[in-house]
């Protein structure tokens, strides 16, 4: 089974820009789609963005479309989250999550929006974002 495994978390000012890191043994992005996921404090966890395996389509939450960007190093295993023009709001915790497709599908999370949290099927722990001046 693969266990994503998040970095890049760190305490950043209003404005400023981070980049998530989310790889792991065995995550050949050929094979598997990725997710972003956030939780802030007292809410809900809730989709930022993915990116599906062989074409790399991408998909955003609405409150991140033009200031984060999704992207991938296969020759890594590693899917970054480019996060620019940071908001106080964007302050949470990040999680990768990982779903294995061995066949290519239109079918499942990431195709047409990021998909409930049940149709992932690996997490990462988490790594902590802070917006703050």
């Amino acid at each position: 089974q693969v266990q994503p495994v998040e970095s890049g978390g760190a305490l950043v000012q209003p404005g400023g820009s981070l980049r998530l890191s989310c790889t792991g043994s065995g995550l050949t992005l050929d094979y598997y789609r990725i997710g972003w996921f956030r939780q802030a404090p007292g809410k809900e966890r809730e989709g930022v963005s993915c990116i599906t395996d062989r074409d790399a389509a991408e998909s955003y939450a609405d409150s991140v479309k033009g200031r984060f960007t999704i992207s991938t190093d296969n020759a890594r295993n590693t899917v970054y989250l480019q996060m620019n023009d940071l908001k106080p709001e964007d302050t949470g915790v990040y999680y990768c999550a990982a779903y294995h497709a061995p066949h290519f599908s239109f079918f499942g999370p990431c195709r047409g929006g990021l998909g409930g949290e049940a149709q992932w099927e690996a997490w990462g722990q988490g790594t902590q974002v802070t917006v703050s001046s």
